[in-house]
């Protein structure tokens, strides 16, 4: 997967990297010399020194022949309008930018650019922490939207059917570890002292989530 990262900061480097040692080829676009020193001697990719949002810088980067494009530079305007030129102009099949204010990233949203708004993350991220203890969050989805949690089966649910942890629309279970072995539970099932239920739901239903576990 050949990918354009625009943007050498913490989060450019980091993701450049990533993708450099899982053998994918990478070419990075800042417009400071300097911040390529981020990568490392170990980085295999590629660097283009210039504005992302420029037509022709893009070029040199290869955005023709590019699977993938991320925007991540420290100015949420620069992101997006770099965002949209890959995905309307140059027709980059996977497309991201990094947006702090959430308001814009809805409204890029909506015009078909795929944005990650870590304000929105992090602030989804504590309410979770301080508001729901008793369950462990594995992963948030989208922009914090919907979260994987895992839970210690209670008591009061031992021999209970799965369906019985549901609320459509709001929470359901996606999977049980039992014994060492995660597996996806089959119509009829039912817990057993011990298992790890592991739920996807709503961040807005987690409190109706633990109500029904205590």
């Amino acid at each position: 997967m050949k990918t354009i990262i625009i943007g050498c900061g913490r989060v450019g480097s980091d993701l450049a990297q990533t993708l450099s040692r899982a053998g994918h080829p990478v070419t990075v676009v800042d417009n400071d010399p300097a911040a390529f020193e981020r990568l490392g001697p170990a980085f295999k990719g590629q660097t283009v020194v210039g504005v992302g949002f420029d037509r022709e810088v893009l070029i040199r980067a290869g955005i023709e022949k590019a699977d993938a494009l991320a925007a991540v530079t420290t100015s949420d305007e620069a992101n997006l309008i770099t965002a949209r030129l890959a995905r309307q102009v140059f027709r980059v099949p996977r497309v991201a930018a990094r947006v702090y204010e959430p308001r814009k990233a809805e409204i890029y949203q909506r015009l078909g650019v795929q944005t990650i708004s870590p304000t929105v993350i992090g602030a989804h991220r504590l309410a979770e922490l301080l508001s729901y203890a008793p369950l462990e969050s594995a992963a948030s989805l989208g922009d914090g939207q919907v979260d994987v949690v895992n839970v210690d089966i209670p008591s009061g649910f031992v021999g209970r059917r799965v369906a019985d942890l549901s609320a459509p629309g709001e929470f359901q279970v996606v999977a049980i570890t039992r014994n060492g072995r995660t597996f996806l539970p089959i119509a009829g099932a039912t817990f057993l002292e011990s298992d790890i239920v592991h739920v996807v739901a709503q961040s807005a239903a987690v409190g109706h989530l633990k109500a029904m576990l205590s």
